[in-house]
């Protein structure tokens, strides 16, 4: 089957996208986490697009995108919902990084029709008061100093103390995504990244997708339980949890992600 494959392509509402795989096939969506880029996807799109039609953007405020005001989670949702539009799909498999578990997820409580499976990786749920507080005081940081403000403390929760001395130069390369954010967007997103999570918690009707949920073992900010709390609200869902990472896991170790998202697919998209 033909591969029909675009890079670099803007929406009306400045949304920056790459199209590849081969056409005709079913679309996976991959959304990035908060303070990334399209980028983070790079080790999964030439698997994913062996089978899949595989669409990658930038969020809002990130990467190439336009920088809107963040309001709240729907904004990130609808942006999805809206590039989805533009290009004439119905229906995707939404995998989502961190903020972009909570995207789509959002995406599939408000427009299930648009969502055929959810992939969940790496994404916060309910927090205790304490950590809630935390992730809060670290917003308004962000708000107060700008992307910068914290992001050695972030680096250190991101990686493994191995992959930050062994890769200093991916390390970097991560640090600079962060740092060329849009500092007002920025704090905004991260904002709802410490806030959003509340709407997601028990919703009703419950979601009804095939769903995977994956964190890592020494994952913090999205811990083991929160997946399994996730995986709990959403019937028939999967539960992986990758040994020995923490929050980039699948920058660190994608074959980890990898291997079983692929399985996921086959078995139910």
């Amino acid at each position: 089957m033909t591969s029909i494959d675009v890079f670099d392509q803007q929406t009306p509402d400045g949304t920056v996208y790459d199209l590849v795989g081969p056409a005709g096939k079913p679309v996976v969506a991959l959304i990035h986490g908060l303070g990334l880029t399209r980028a983070t996807w790079r080790d999964f799109v030439p698997a994913l697009s062996e089978r899949y039609r595989v669409l990658n953007y930038d969020l809002f405020g990130h990467g190439q995108s336009a920088a809107p005001t963040i309001e709240n989670l729907t904004v990130f949702s609808e942006q999805l919902r809206l590039l989805l539009d533009h290009l004439a799909i119905d229906s995707c498999a939404a995998v989502g990084f961190s903020l972009g578990g909570m995207i789509n997820r959002r995406l599939a409580i408000d427009h299930p029709e648009r969502v055929d499976a959810l992939a969940i990786l790496n994404s916060p749920h309910e927090r205790g008061a304490e950590a809630q507080r935390l992730v809060e005081e670290r917003a308004a940081a962000s708000a107060a100093g700008g992307p910068g403000a914290t992001i050695d403390a972030t680096l250190v929760r991101w990686f493994t103390p191995e992959f930050l001395e062994a890769s200093p130069e991916l390390v970097a390369e991560v640090k600079a995504w962060v740092l060329a954010n849009n500092p007002p967007v920025y704090a905004e997103a991260r904002m709802v990244l410490a806030q959003g999570v509340v709407e997601l918690i028990a919703p009703n009707p419950p979601i009804a997708k095939p769903t995977l949920v994956m964190t890592c073992e020494h994952d913090s900010g999205s811990t083991p339980a929160m997946s399994r709390s996730i995986a709990a609200e959403i019937p028939g869902s999967e539960v992986r949890i990758v040994a020995g990472r923490q929050h980039l896991g699948l920058f660190e170790d994608p074959d980890a992600f990898i291997e079983p998202l692929l399985a996921f697919l086959e078995s139910h998209y």
